[in-house]
């Protein structure tokens, strides 16, 4: 149980989760991560017959990874010691765990929500557009991506090297445990009204971007890959369209204007799509993704030598297209030009300059990240 000033609750939740392993016959014990309380809820804990583990770094997680690193059973149950979760009904995780499962998720919403235990923008909003998120994001099968009760295997956690010391640690664990392929399912389970006279630590708006900004960082392909490649397409047959001439669509005439915005967009989606790929190289190199056939297939394939070829060849391009269009103002005596004319040269000019630089540094900074290194 992380514990934080839960002097009002916690004797209460130890009282549940001991009578549990007692009429259970499960040998067990109760372990309080306690993370700087200054209520005396450290002598409560001891009081009442647990174990506590003293975190001198603040944050859910870090309380969390003490009291699992410290945990002496096979099997981890954790809580919060709010009296939310009921530590007295805990048989079907201890089943699940014991059947084989190396995470088991409670899910609220098919066990039960008491009137006012959960507040309207967290049950209606947040919890399932970032439960959609992490299940789109991760294939994860959790349905309740934020419960705070779950049971998992103490061995299988502890070696998805779980890093974060804030709330989006419950988002990790879920997250870490699909990218690892452990085995992971979900058990119904209530939630009451809390039995503190204080507001709760999660903050709304605040554990919520922290939660969704950990799914994003996490999934590299759904922050940079996909987005960059509709980009690209779109921009690049946008570009096509508009390259031989002006366009009349629906009553709108598109020229070079348009042309140049599709430029943006190429050079955009390639940037976005260069940075998936150092995303994912650099979190692989070091060990927060792991490793995927695919990407290291694709690493194989796109050695900085080829890189600096298809740049060098899309600048080169570039290159001469710039040079066209510096004698045809040549010929014009640098004159006044046509801009409809000059600028379907110019435009693709600069677009193959920007990209095959791109692609080339792109290259050597894949290459500087996927160096060997001890």
């Amino acid at each position: 149980m992380p514990c934080l000033n839960e002097a009002e609750t916690l004797a209460v939740c130890i009282r549940k989760a001991r009578s549990f392993l007692h009429d259970r016959g499960v040998v067990g014990e109760v372990v309080v991560a306690d993370n700087g309380s200054t209520d005396g809820s450290p002598a409560i804990a001891t009081q009442e017959g647990a174990r506590v583990v003293h975190v001198p770094v603040r944050g859910y997680g870090a309380a969390l990874q003490a009291g699992i690193s410290g945990a002496h059973g096979r099997f981890v149950i954790m809580g919060d010691a709010d009296d939310s979760y009921d530590f007295s009904r805990l048989e079907a995780f201890v089943e699940a765990l014991r059947d084989g499962h190396d995470l088991v998720m409670g899910n609220r919403f098919r066990g039960g929500i008491a009137p006012g235990a959960m507040p309207f923008l967290h049950r209606y909003l947040g919890n399932p557009v970032l439960t959609t998120i992490g299940r789109l994001f991760f294939d994860s099968p959790a349905r309740d991506f934020h419960c705070g009760l779950r049971g998992f295997g103490r061995e299988a956690i502890l070696s998805l090297d779980l890093r974060t010391t804030g709330m989006e640690y419950a988002s990790e664990m879920v997250v870490k445990a699909s990218l690892g392929d452990l085995r992971v399912t979900e058990v119904p389970t209530t939630l009451s009204r809390d039995g503190r006279s204080r507001p709760p630590h999660l903050r709304t708006w605040r554990d919520g971007w922290r939660h969704l900004r950990f799914l994003l960082l996490y999934s590299p392909r759904f922050l940079f890959l996909y987005p960059g490649a509709a980009l690209l397409l779109v921009s690049a047959a946008v570009f096509a369209w508009l390259l031989p001439g002006p366009v009349v669509f629906r009553g709108f005439g598109l020229d070079v204007h348009t042309l140049l915005f599709a430029s943006a967009g190429i050079q955009l989606g390639l940037l976005s799509m260069y940075f998936w790929w150092f995303a994912r190289t650099f979190t692989t190199s070091v060990g927060l993704l792991p490793v995927s056939a695919r990407v290291s297939g694709l690493q194989r394939l796109l050695t900085l030598e080829r890189g600096l070829i298809v740049g060098g060849a899309v600048f080169s391009v570039g290159l001469w297209l710039a040079v066209e269009a510096v004698f045809s103002w040549k010929a014009k005596n640098f004159g006044e030009l046509d801009y409809q004319v000059t600028l379907r040269v110019v435009i693709p000019a600069v677009t193959a300059l920007v990209s095959g630089t791109l692609i080339a540094l792109g290259s050597f900074l894949v290459s500087l990240l996927t160096l060997g290194r001890r």
